[in-house]
């Protein structure tokens, strides 16, 4: 884990306290329990999918003015940045969205914008799309390469985009997905040991 060259986050539920309440986002928008939101909106008609994209970027925005930091997150990411490791963010939400929670929890200035990639900027998770335009951005090969995150769409992504997976959460649920798997972000930065300069 500590050879790895880079790192591409998930962002709600892993760097930062789970905020989203799907089944409350799914009764809002008027989508059904069991189906998965991204997917509902991206088969509706045009003029029907647009509005209700622009109902959910609202929904997200309104919660990114609450987002708090996952324990150990800010730690974990600045430690990475010492170390030179190039870092990313893979999330479902909006890059806007992404960018202010970055912020609130004081790291937005360990990523570069371009390395930030919401739903608008790749195929959402568990395609593995975002990972490898990170990929060829940064010239790595899937091996020096780890996908972080708190849910199945995570390791599966990483997994089918040929990377190393660390799950963090405090069930290991997918053990056949993960690599590594840890309770949470303190855990994680542990197993990384003392900060040294590159």
């Amino acid at each position: 884990m500590r050879t790895l060259r880079g790192w591409v986050f998930d962002l709600d539920g892993t760097l930062t306290v789970a905020q989203h309440d799907f089944p409350a986002i799914r009764r809002e928008l008027g989508i059904p329990p069991d189906e998965d939101i991204l997917g509902h909106i991206a088969r509706l008609p045009d003029t029907h999918r647009q509005d209700m994209s622009a109902q959910l970027d609202a929904i997200e925005l309104r919660l990114a003015a609450g987002v708090q930091p996952a324990p150990g997150a800010a730690d974990l990411i600045r430690h990475l940045h010492a170390q030179g490791v190039q870092l990313g963010i893979l999330t479902r939400n909006l890059r806007s969205v992404a960018m202010a929670s970055l912020e609130v929890i004081g790291v937005l200035d360990c990523f570069r914008t371009g390395d930030i990639l919401g739903r608008n900027e790749a195929l959402p998770k568990p395609d593995p799309d975002g990972i490898r335009q990170l990929l060829q951005a940064w010239r790595l090969q899937e091996s020096q390469v780890v996908m972080v995150g708190d849910f199945r769409f995570d390791v599966e992504t990483g997994r089918a985009a040929g990377c190393h997976t660390c799950l963090v959460h405090p069930q290991n649920s997918w053990p056949e997905l993960a690599d590594w798997h840890v309770p949470d972000c303190l855990a994680l930065r542990a197993r990384l040991g003392p900060s040294e300069p590159v």
